[in-house]
């Protein structure tokens, strides 16, 4: 994207038409994307296991089911339930218990004993260590399976309404923050005389408003969110209790303090700091504004690091701070990118010192983003399969595309930047004669009516203006940074609601690693079984081949037949026919199996149990005669 200086005859009532409906574009894009992802928030941790597994028969009915997942959760009462085919509890309803070790994450609970014949159902609820809500259910039987009637919710938690909304506030608060500590850092360290402007006063209070109120919502709604899903359960008390016992409620009312912290500095910084004429003492004040800021900022942007993405997974010690410099970073760029956009549309009082310190702030913040980006990157998504094969790793890829976007539009406003002039004191002081002018009728018409006295102070604030429009308009840089400066500002929104998505969207990593764990485990099935295996005993008509079929091949109960064909293709009778299965991979069997003389040369068994599926192997033991034996075995796999 180019930009140009405007043609000096154009006519300016073109330009608010053209904001205006890049602004419409804007806002549709941006609800767009977060309605994309305001379905059920994808799980940062994930079942990676259980036992039984999934679809697994079982002879006898176990004492307990135990889950396992892929990092640290938080569970609570009714968080794993085990429901027989009518519907009925079959776990006592204890709390689960915790059975993880230094290297794996699982919690059981205990089934009653004496449990039926049938097929349960294990429906799980719980929060990842990255404060989002997982859910699921799976099913195994025992004996063998058998129709249920159990009926789980069609929503996964953190869906419906309340996720819509909790989304929405997510977005507001990154938002806030932004405004919020980009607009104080454009004010401290690129333009001083920012601080008594009042349109750049409102975009800070805004910022912190915005974020205040994004941050009591998603308290408020943190019970229903994570539990029923029901608007009315925000005001239940003791939800909010144990939402304050947790580390996402701590994090939020950790925010909310700060921000108090974040009200005084507002206050001095538009106060005091803004009157404060003295260049000395002003600088001394500037200095102690921008290391308590920087306390309070980095307090608040840990407050998601605390509670998300860099609190849990691989070297979280070191990727908290490294989210804080993350967010910290965006805040000072893309916070004062629109503080720099409201200064120039809003002010004809910024000067090209202050555009340009801004510009050296946007390309230290660039390097910043870069590095932290990549090693969050790294973290998250893990590997290049990941990377494109993942709804994570396609997101990040959408994110990198915006931000090579937006620095392209960047060295558009930079070149505007090398071009602008400040006005000269000759052209500012007949501005300030003509003001002076336009208000002598107000100041000498002390014996003029009210009415009089308003319709004058009207056409002085139209002359005001005009005065000032002039002066923002006289300059073609101004005008042709402004344009790229408002690019710039709605690609940073979107850019916005992609990072906001990205951060309730399951690392590629984590995803990866479950995929490869539920298909090593429920593998589909791939239907009935044929082997063909040929033997040699070593002795006198000890030659032939066994022929095997298991029916339907998948886990459960199966019909399995044998047939023994002597070297000349005809049923060959043996004294002893064995079969075992064995399950390596999970360390099952060898589960022996004693199949019946149906005919010449033709064995079967009925009801022969493989409780889960994966890759098998298949010994038979043929004896032909009372000294010649052998052992032959095949590996397949059964869904």
């Amino acid at each position: 994207m180019t930009a140009t200086a405007p043609h000096p005859g154009a006519s300016p009532i073109r330009r608010p038409f053209t904001a205006a409906a890049l602004a419409a574009a804007l806002v549709s894009l941006v609800f767009g994307l977060l309605l994309a992802g305001a379905g059920p928030a994808s799980a940062h941790a994930a079942l990676t296991g259980s036992d039984p597994q999934d679809g697994a028969v079982v002879a006898t009915a176990p004492k307990e089911v135990t889950l396992t997942f892929s990092e640290a959760i938080a569970v609570g009462d009714g968080s794993i339930r085990v429901l027989d085919p009518s519907s009925k509890r079959a776990d006592t309803g204890a709390e689960p218990k915790d059975l993880s070790d230094s290297s794996t994450v699982r919690y059981g609970v205990e089934l009653h004993p004496g449990l039926p014949d049938g097929t349960y159902t294990v429906a799980w609820k719980a929060i990842s260590a990255d404060s989002h809500p997982i859910s699921g259910a799976f099913t195994f039987s025992i004996g063998a399976p058998s129709e249920t009637t159990v009926a789980l919710p069609s929503d996964e938690v953190g869906g419906g309404p309340v996720g819509t909304v909790y989304g929405i506030a997510r977005y507001a608060a990154y938002a806030g923050f932004t405004l919020l500590v980009g607009g104080a850092a454009f004010v401290l360290g690129c333009w001083p005389r920012g601080a008594s402007v009042r349109p750049v006063q409102r975009l800070v209070v805004r910022g912190w408003v915005t974020l205040t109120a994004a941050t009591l919502v998603m308290l408020l709604l943190r019970n229903p969110y994570t539990g029923s899903g029901k608007f009315a359960d925000a005001f239940d008390l003791d939800g909010l209790q144990a939402v304050l016992d947790t580390k996402p409620g701590a994090a939020l009312v950790s925010r909310l303090l700060l921000l108090g912290a974040a009200a005084l500095f507002i206050a001095v910084l538009f106060g005091t700091y803004a009157r404060r004429e003295d260049a000395v003492e002003k600088k001394d004040l500037t200095f102690g504004l921008a290391v308590g800021g920087g306390v309070v900022a980095a307090g608040i942007a840990a407050t998601w690091a605390m509670s998300e993405h860099a609190s849990t997974g691989i070297q979280a010690g070191i990727a908290m701070p490294v989210d804080v410099l993350h967010l910290l970073a965006v805040a000072a760029w893309l916070g004062g990118l629109v503080t720099l956009l409201v200064a120039l549309y809003r002010t004809p009082d910024i000067g090209s010192d202050a555009v340009r310190r801004f510009s050296r702030v946007a390309f230290g913040s660039v390097l910043v983003l870069a590095a932290t980006g990549i090693y969050q990157s790294w973290r998250q998504v893990g590997s290049w399969s990941a990377l494109t094969g993942t709804r994570y790793g396609q997101l990040l890829i959408l994110k990198v595309a915006l931000i090579a976007v937006l620095l392209a539009v960047a060295w558009f406003s930079r070149r505007w930047t090398g071009r602008l002039t400040d006005a000269a004191p000759g052209e500012a002081g007949k501005d300030d004669e003509a003001a002076e002018e336009a208000a002598d009728p107000v100041e000498t018409a002390g014996d003029v009516d009210p009415a009089r006295a308003a319709q004058l102070a009207r056409q002085q604030a139209v002359l005001t203006a005009t005065k000032k429009k002039r002066i923002r308009d006289a300059d073609p840089g101004r005008s042709g940074l402004r344009r790229s400066v408002l690019a710039e500002a709605a690609i940073a929104v979107v850019l916005l609601a992609v990072t906001t998505v990205l951060t309730s969207t399951e690392p590629g990593r984590t995803e990866v690693e479950a995929k490869g764990a539920s298909t090593a485990v429920t593998a589909p099935a791939a239907g009935p079984v044929n082997l063909s295996m040929p033997f040699d005993t070593g002795g006198r008509n000890g030659k032939g081949t066994v022929r095997i079929d298991i029916d339907p091949g998948r886990t459960g109960s199966n019909e399995l037949h044998v047939w023994v064909d002597g070297s000349d293709g005809k049923p060959m009778d043996v004294p002893e026919l064995k079969v075992a299965l064995t399950l390596e991979a999970q360390e099952i069997g060898p589960l022996p199996v004693v199949p019946d003389r149906l005919a010449e040369g033709h064995w079967s068994a009925s009801g022969v149990q493989i409780p889960m599926a994966g890759e098998w192997k298949v010994d038979v033991t043929v004896r032909t005669s009372d000294i010649d034996q052998v052992t032959i075995d095949k590996n397949v796999k059964i869904g």
